[in-house]
This record gives C-alpha cells, sequence and structure tokens, in this order.
C-alpha cells in the first residue's frame, strides 16, 4: 500500500487520462470514468476513509466511484468533473509524481494511451477522439496520459521541447513536409516506429526507415 494513503486518511489527486497503462505509477496518470487500474481501489480506499465512498473496494472506476470524487471535488471548490487529477489528489493528500519526459513509466503511458486511438480520422482542426489533425493528436494524448500541455502547433511544440540526439519511446519526432521547418510530429514507440495522425491514413504507425519519413526526418525533442 503506498504511503499517501495514510496522509490522505489524516488531511485530499490523479492524470488527463483514460483507461491505461498498468505500468504507470500512482500519480503518474489520471484517474477518471472507465479506467481498470489498482491506483482506482486505493483511491476508492482513501475516499471511502474520508466518508465519500461506501460501496466495496474494486479496481474498477465506475458510476459510485465518479459520484464520490464529485462530492470530494464540490467540497473542496475543485471543478466537478469527476476526474482526478493534479488539484483533486492535492485534497486527498497525494502530491502527484513528476511526470517529467526522464520518466519511464510516464513515456510508457504516453504510448500505450496513443495507441488507444489507431484508426481514428484526420481532422483538419481536430483536437478530439472524433478526429485529430497532427498536432491536435499528441496535445491530446500529451495532456492525457501524461498531463503535460504541449503548444497547439507542430511549430510551436518543436521550439518547446528539449533536443535529443537519439529518440526515447514517448519523444516526439519531427518533420518537415508540406512547408519550410517543423510541420509534423508523432510519438516515437521505439524500433525506429512512431505514431501519428496522418492526412490519408489517421492515426497510424509509420516507419522512420521509410523513404518518405526519413527524407523529411528533421529530429526529435522530450518533454
Amino acid at each position: 500500500m503506498k504511503k499517501w494513503l495514510m496522509a490522505a486518511a489524516m488531511t485530499g489527486a490523479l492524470i488527463t487520462v483514460s483507461p491505461v497503462a498498468s505500468e504507470a505509477a500512482l500519480g503518474d496518470q489520471t484517474l477518471k470514468s472507465g479506467m481498470k487500474h489498482q491506483d482506482v481501489k486505493e483511491l476508492q480506499q482513501v475516499l471511502k476513509s474520508k466518508g465519500y465512498y461506501t460501496s466495496s473496494l474494486d479496481t474498477h472506476f465506475g458510476p459510485l466511484t465518479k459520484s464520490a470524487v464529485i462530492k470530494l471535488q464540490k467540497a473542496h471548490g475543485l471543478t466537478a468533473d469527476g476526474i482526478v487529477g493534479k488539484g483533486t489528489f492535492k485534497v486527498l493528500g497525494k502530491t502527484a509524481v513528476s511526470t517529467s519526459s526522464n520518466s519511464s513509466s510516464s513515456k510508457a503511458s504516453v504510448t500505450s494511451y496513443a495507441k488507444r486511438f489507431m484508426n481514428v480520422p484526420y481532422k483538419w482542426g481536430g483536437t478530439t477522439p472524433s478526429g485529430f489533425d497532427c498536432s491536435g493528436f499528441l496535445t491530446y494524448v500529451y495532456k492525457n496520459s501524461a498531463n503535460i500541455s504541449l503548444p497547439r502547433t507542430v511549430a510551436g511544440i518543436y521550439t518547446s521541447g528539449k533536443r535529443t540526439s537519439s529518440p526515447k519511446v514517448g519523444d516526439i519526432v519531427f518533420f518537415q513536409t508540406y512547408k519550410k521547418g517543423a510541420s509534423h510530429a508523432g510519438i516515437y514507440l521505439g524500433g525506429n516506429q512512431f505514431i501519428h495522425s496522418s492526412s490519408s491514413a489517421g492515426v497510424t504507425i509509420s516507419s522512420l526507415k521509410s523513404t518518405y519519413w526519413s527524407q523529411r526526418y528533421l529530429g526529435a525533442k522530450t518533454y
């Protein structure tokens, strides 16, 4: 049992996100409705100790858990959305673990989450699972899987990251396509593969070694 449970019982948060990677540590991901994770069970226990949750403990973030989270959020003046993020972790007595790109578990969470949207169609200006453009996909995935806010455009994302000579899983790889400078990007998966929202195929996985992408590769950055 993680130490924060004891602290939370005496004093009251989770990452944007959705169902996720089992390897992520508590605080590395936001908890919300629909998720199944051991962290959900620990969340329920803390909520129960504070009088907000009265049902049995399990690993599923269902309606009863969401209702309990909303009650807690209302009691502490937080946005009552039922999502356990940074602010909710704080009132629970848990300071979220750093989501630095140096955290392998955080990076694994990013790539695992990104793969959930395979085949989502490309949509110019799209920033939701109903349709993503290139940068919209990156901002959505990073925000909801690692609580990292990226600039809205590829050019902005390119200027904000830390350059790395060799991309690691979860880093962002950039390409020069229809105009000079960084104009397309994807999330590196390892093995020379990256996941991205392509204008021709929607969210898909491509190879850095392919003739098209290798000729347009600009480099990688970490966040």
